[in-house]
């Protein structure tokens, strides 16, 4: 298990040394951007495309990715001689720790994407080697929006997937420009479809026309209303649809979710019941729209997530199972049966907010709380013994990063 535990760093340290033999790194020719409080917004708004390699000098695993990051740059930069349609940049976040906090660095080096600006949620997570990190780049050069020569593409859709279609005049106009910018930044949610002139003139009533296409068969399309030429309007309708609010939990995504901050709230169900998820998404959206930029909803296979369940004394014969995970402790909604009840879900999560969870796990119901039994309801577990994150544990590996907040030589 040791050997398995430091072969990312031993990697890093292969590819650094193999680098170096051919002379294939060449600090001195790399175009890295330095980023600083003056010039970060200016840089990263006018770029297609950003790769940024937050770090700390004393940091030893950033140390080993200069000359991978700076050889990669080289790489790119002569496909892409374009100094506008990518960029390869730093921030030294020991200099410039308040770009560290804005963009919540937890670990060093960190490498965000950028795209117009945005920072992706899904940060670069591959191989740390000069030809992965050439490859990742080149994949976001493709472009997003796939061209329909015929509507009878349409039938060929896969509804499993989340689809944006775009009807426009022409591709040399505003519209479409909006549409392409806002499809490039949601690649990795939806898939985006464009159809132009006369292809698309029956779907062009009284102009350029987006839908979006729900999940499943039989089900009617949505149509966005608002202005294509207003970026902020279409971004923001496209995001709702391509994101959903409740979102699956696994292995693969564990980690970014985790790193978003915020505490998640938990449906677990045995994935063939799709009824108590649909149950869970509708009170979700009717009880705790207001909450999403604090809580995340997400649901989890029972089978899969064995040993949270256990953490808070479950089963997957128990399932569906409602629980918070606050990053600290795991607390469960006392009864599924109940989410439909108004208000009882939302109550939940205000709970969490307000410290009344935590506060009830240590010291048992508050005085003026009339329910009887509330630590059985709980899950069982005694007061002064509240189960602790075990979302937690899928924070980064310490031998690939060096993680905020510990002892510098510890790594």
């Amino acid at each position: 298990m040791k050997l398995l535990a430091i072969s990312p760093s031993l990697d890093i340290c292969f590819v650094t040394v193999v680098l170096l033999v051919m002379g294939l790194s060449t600090p001195g020719q790399a175009e890295i951007t330095s980023l600083d409080s003056g010039n970060i917004d200016d840089i990263l708004n006018n770029a297609g495309v950003a790769l940024v390699n937050f770090y700390a000098d004393w940091c030893r695993f950033s140390q080993m990715l200069h000359p991978i990051f700076e050889e990669a740059s080289n790489i790119v930069r002569e496909e892409f001689p374009d100094t506008k349609q990518v960029v390869f940049a730093r921030v030294d976040c020991d200099q410039h720790s308040d770009i560290a906090q804005r963009y919540r660095i937890t670990k060093y080096p960190t490498l965000k994407l950028f795209r117009n600006g945005m920072m992706m949620k899904r940060e670069y997570r591959g191989q740390r080697s000069v030809t992965a990190i050439a490859e990742f780049i080149r994949q976001q050069q493709v472009d997003p929006v796939k061209e329909m020569h015929s509507l009878e593409e349409l039938n060929a859709l896969d509804r499993g997937k989340r689809n944006i279609i775009g009807y426009f005049d022409k591709k040399d106009s505003e519209s479409y420009h909006t549409y392409e910018k806002v499809a490039n930044i949601l690649r990795d949610d939806c898939t985006f479809l464009a159809a132009f002139g006369a292809v698309s003139e029956s779907e062009r009533f009284s102009g350029d026309n987006v839908i979006y296409k729900p999940l499943g068969e039989n089900i009617p399309d949505m149509v966005y209303l608002g202005s294509l030429t207003n970026f902020d309007l279409t971004y923001a309708w496209a995001q709702d649809k391509c994101v959903p609010l409740v979102r699956e939990i696994t292995f693969e995504n564990g980690e970014e979710l985790t790193e978003e901050g915020i505490p998640f709230l938990i449906l677990f169900h045995i994935k063939e019941d799709t009824e108590s998820l649909e149950k869970f998404q509708q009170e979700v959206a009717r009880q705790l729209i207001s909450e999403k930029g604090s809580i995340n909803f997400l649901h989890a296979d029972c089978d899969k997530f064995r040993h949270p369940l256990l953490h808070i004394q479950k089963t997957p014969a128990d399932c569906p199972v409602i629980a918070i995970d606050s990053f600290r402790h795991m607390y469960v909604f006392p009864d599924f049966k109940d989410v439909n009840i108004p208000g009882k879900l939302r109550q939940f999560v205000l709970d969490l907010h307000s410290g009344k969870l935590h506060r009830e796990f240590h010291h048992g119901p508050d005085p003026t709380d009339s329910t009887p039994g509330q630590q059985e309801d709980l899950g069982g577990v005694a007061a002064s013994s509240p189960p602790e994150s075990s979302f937690q544990k899928l924070a980064p590996s310490e031998t690939r990063y060096t993680i905020l907040g510990r002892d510098r030589d510890e790594l």
